[in-house]
């Protein structure tokens, strides 16, 4: 199992808490400020960012922000099915050209000519990946900057991250394979996993940013980029990240590891629905497509869980099953509630038919 660093996040601004207050309204009016760290993204030389930028401020489109995807743009035309057929078509692996987004663009070979038998390995890295990527990670790499490479993740089912997008940079660094990649996460300033920090730091044995067992770390010649993808969605993105922090999995155990488990699962759902907004409002660039269609298509399979969860359902559950577990607090079906109505506003704008029956049997949950 993955383990996060010990420790409180790097450069925290505030705590989790006031975090979640400060994004509870995702819709925030001119003039009202929220920390949004992933609009103002430092180069990886300086500090994380704690500015406090006004919604008002931010300027109407960048190279990290589509002007397809702003959030003032009209609601998309249901009738047209030319986004769900690129979608669909989405390829799992392709190379692009402009780089000028990604996190760690002032590092690496920058201007220099790489060395041949560097980039012949990370051709081979490339070959990999057009071959082997699950249909749930989706990479794109850079003709022009080989070292650079982003990937974006779908959570797995059976988690709180279930139908979400996470969204990484990686480097393959100028002495790679001896070192592993350098990873960065797009957090949007919210602490969703303990290997997941707001300042974007992932923590993986596999990355050497966390000290596991010695057939956990990075092994020159024989790890790959692949192997880092699936590892992170498969050890972080977990049904059961509670237990990623250091000395939760024996310090809480039996009845009261499970009762800390779930908690930790329900604000981390809530999380993981901001997280699908904020995607959905601005998404990476070369992905626009993929992840309107992505959520389009998806809409209803969220909301139906939104509903089952804010009925009692625990999250990550099949919420197909009779017999599935009931539970949650009453604190946390009521920002279920909160967050559905949100989701359907964004998912109707999206393009998505037929949400607004989720809003009205929001309502009748909360009498």
């Amino acid at each position: 199992m993955a383990s996060s660093a010990s420790g409180q996040a790097l450069n925290p601004t505030v705590s989790l808490k006031l975090k979640q207050k400060e994004f509870d309204n995702v819709d925030l009016p001119p003039g009202v400020e929220a920390t949004l760290p992933w609009l103002n993204d430092p180069s990886p030389s300086e500090k994380p960012s704690t500015k406090t930028l006004a919604i008002s401020d931010l300027p109407p489109c960048s190279s990290t922000v589509p002007s397809e995807a702003s959030s003032s743009k009209e609601p998309a035309d249901s009738n047209d099915d030319s986004i769900m057929q690129k979608s669909q078509q989405f390829k799992k692996f392709d190379m692009v050209e402009d780089f000028s987004d990604h996190h760690f663009s002032r590092m690496g070979f920058s201007d220099e000519q790489a060395p041949r038998y560097w980039a012949k390995r990370i051709q081979d890295e490339w070959k990999i990946l057009e071959k082997d990527l699950p249909d749930t990670i989706f990479v794109r790499v850079y003709e022009a900057r080989m070292e650079l490479l982003r990937g974006v993740i779908i959570g797995p089912p059976g988690t709180p991250y279930h139908d979400g997008l996470f969204v990484f940079d990686c480097l393959f660094p100028t002495n790679y394979p001896k070192s592993p990649p350098m990873v960065y996460y797009y957090s949007g300033g919210l602490r969703l996993n303990p290997n997941l920090y707001e300042c974007g730091k992932v923590c993986l044995s596999l990355l050497g940013t966390w000290s596991g067992k010695q057939n956990e770390n990075w092994v020159p010649g024989q790890s790959t980029m692949l192997q880092v993808l699936v590892s992170i969605q498969a050890l972080i993105l977990n049904a059961e990240p509670f237990f990623n922090e250091p000395g939760h999995e024996s310090s809480y155990v039996g009845a009261e590891g499970q009762r800390q488990s779930r908690k930790y699962n329900e604000d981390t759902f809530i999380l993981s629905l901001k997280t699908m907004i904020y995607t959905l409002r601005r998404p990476p660039k070369y992905y626009e497509d993929f992840v309107l269609g992505h959520f389009r298509e998806r809409a209803h399979n969220i909301l139906a869980a939104c509903k089952a969860y804010s009925e009692g359902t625990l999250v990550g559950s099949d919420i197909t099953s009779q017999n599935a577990e009931k539970g949650g607090s009453a604190q946390f079906k009521a920002s279920v509630v909160k967050m559905m109505n949100t989701l359907i506003t964004h998912f109707t704008r999206n393009g998505s038919t037929d949400c607004e029956k989720f809003r009205v049997e929001a309502c009748i949950t909360l009498d």
